[in-house]
């Protein structure tokens, strides 16, 4: 019967020991999760959303903060919510942001190149047509 005891008692101290132990764990996990919330509510909504960003985003949201800043800052306040809150997992590449912006009613104008390949290089098409056409003038005279 003492023996008993003694072997409860030990089993008892054990399992207190474990019980412990996973509460410490607990409360460390609960802290650094607090921490990298705090960490997330100390970054701005633009730089969520720039952690987001793919090719020819940063252009996209750089033109329309310049042209249409008050309104861009509310559409980058709820996008960095979509974000945050997981709705929102995808690379929002310059088309995708446009499209956005667009939807909203917020039509951000974008400077366009068309380049074409002339003697194995890509020259924009005005230099081209400049060329051509300053080729057809000195072949009229």
């Amino acid at each position: 019967m003492i023996e008993d005891d003694k072997e409860l008692e030990i089993l008892k101290a054990k399992r207190l020991a474990e019980m412990q132990k996973n509460l410490a764990e607990q409360e460390n996990e609960q802290v650094e999760k607090n921490e990298s919330n705090s960490d997330k509510n100390s970054i701005t909504p633009r730089e969520q959303i720039i952690k987001k960003l793919g090719h020819r985003g940063l252009e996209v949201l750089t033109n329309a903060e310049s042209q249409f800043p008050n309104e861009t800052r509310i559409v980058e306040e709820k996008l960095a919510e979509l974000i945050i809150s997981g709705e929102i997992d995808e690379i929002l590449d310059g088309g995708k942001l446009l499209t956005l912006f667009r939807s909203v009613g917020i039509h951000v104008r974008m400077d366009n190149k068309i380049n074409v390949e002339k003697d194995g290089k890509f020259v924009s098409i005005s230099e081209k047509f400049v060329n051509t056409e300053e080729k057809s003038n000195s072949e009229d005279e």
